[in-house]
């Protein structure tokens, strides 16, 4: 790193450690600014500051009190360069050189912290207990500083699996299979697939597993009236549809008018012509009342915390709070509600996060199984027994990147009786 970019990361760490809006946001933001850093160089300050936000817990340990973005960025380095002061000097006054040098000292005193074991803050640590061990908790906290793979979902209107699988690895690409999902491809390699003839042709779209066996959990098929409640991008509505093979009715539901314009060319080139995206002002919005009691399956991909998508979005541990998941928790409840009364009798209903923490999770569908006894609680681990066998009493299904190597992801699914 030479002195020009040393500065520019400290001076983009500056924002991004307030925590007040998206690391890749203020990144994107910077590097439109900065539009003369050359791409190697945007990849040197990207990868510093990933480095900084999945070690956070070290630096802020290592650093003290007074924490600056400069010191912050110098102990990134130090960490990355396994305590290499020397490779740090030309950025360092003398005070700082020292400092760095009694950092390296007493470095060791790190290893008894859960904390830094984990790169996990406190209130995180106290939320995942409700659910893990503390050498859980450890073992998905170091995980979650590893880069996810890219996975990708074929789609099998165009074509299949094994023949993508084929063509990929014939373009030397690393490709394989993924364990469950069976559209699934994983890339070790991160390639830019919006230029990709298989993507530009609707084939392939970008999909962690745990997304596609959200679609898969749904049961979707030919001739249904299907409901993605909060469509978001739209990955697991593309997925729906290709389960339903162009017949019946899936409607796209979301409160932003930018997502589904931005879903609506994923739309056209899968080649989907039963999926009608529509706009609502909120889960109450009365446009949803003539569904009413007529939808055979709702996905509710609740919004959450995130927490299950540590590896492509570390910063997410810190822009969270014990008071914004409470926020959070009530605005799941209210829309699990609203999505439950579209549900026909004998339809199913799916619940879903991309959390790791209980309370947005079973503690969610056991409150709302307790006010609505019409609905039923399925085993979602049997319904997926063709793919992926699970050692768990538990009909509720959690992946987790430790044991499934996927986003973390959480799924119920209730039937309703009557």
């Amino acid at each position: 790193m030479n002195a020009l970019i040393f500065h520019k990361t400290v001076e983009v760490t500056q924002k991004i450690i307030s925590f007040q809006q998206p690391a890749d946001a203020c990144l994107s933001a910077f590097f439109r600014a900065n539009n003369k850093l050359g791409r190697l160089d945007r990849a040197e300050i990207a990868e510093t500051v990933f480095s900084i936000l999945r070690h956070f817990e070290k630096i802020q340990t290592l650093g003290g009190e007074n924490l600056t973005a400069k010191k912050t960025v110098l102990l990134a380095l130090l960490i990355q360069q396994g305590y290499s002061v020397s490779a740090l000097e030309s950025f360092c006054n003398e005070e700082e050189k020292q400092a760095l040098i009694e950092i390296k000292q007493h470095k060791q005193n790190l290893s008894g912290s859960l904390n830094v074991l984990s790169e996990l803050p406190n209130w995180l640590i106290d939320a995942l207990r409700l659910s893990y061990s503390d050498n859980e908790i450890v073992k998905i906290g170091q995980v979650m500083q590893e880069p996810a793979p890219l996975d990708i979902r074929v789609n099998i209107l165009k074509n299949q699996r094994d023949k993508v699988l084929k063509q990929l690895q014939d373009e030397g690409l690393s490709a394989v299979a993924t364990s469950i999902s069976p559209w699934g491809i994983r890339l070790q390699d991160k390639i830019a697939f919006n230029k990709h003839p298989l993507f530009l042709d609707g084939t392939i779209e970008i999909q962690d597993e745990g997304s596609q066996l959200l679609s898969l959990l749904s049961g979707a098929k030919r001739g249904l009236t299907v409901v993605d409640f909060c469509a978001g991008a739209g990955g697991k509505t593309l997925a729906m549809g290709a389960l339903m093979q162009n017949k019946g009715r899936l409607y796209a539901f979301d409160i932003s008018e930018k997502r589904l314009n931005n879903l609506k060319p994923r739309i056209s080139r899968s080649g989907l012509g039963n999926v009608l995206p529509q706009r609502i002002d909120n889960e109450h919005d009365s446009k949803l009342q003539r569904l009413w009691n007529k939808a055979d399956i709702v996905l509710v991909d609740a919004p959450c915390s995130g927490t299950g998508t540590l590896r492509r979005n570390p910063d997410i541990k810190y822009r969270q709070s014990p008071d914004k998941i409470a926020r959070i928790v009530e605005q799941q409840a209210s829309i699990f509600q609203a999505a439950s009364q579209l549900v026909a009798v004998g339809g199913r209903l799916i619940y879903a996060t991309c959390s790791l923490l209980r309370a947005e999770n079973e503690q969610q569908v056991e409150t709302f199984l307790q006010h609505n006894p019409q609905f039923t609680l399925e085993n979602a681990t049997e319904l997926l027994s063709p793919y992926m066998s699970m050692d768990s009493d538990n009909k509720m299904l959690r992946l987790n990147p430790v044991t499934h190597n996927t986003d973390g992801f959480f799924a119920a699914v209730l039937t309703r009786k009557g």
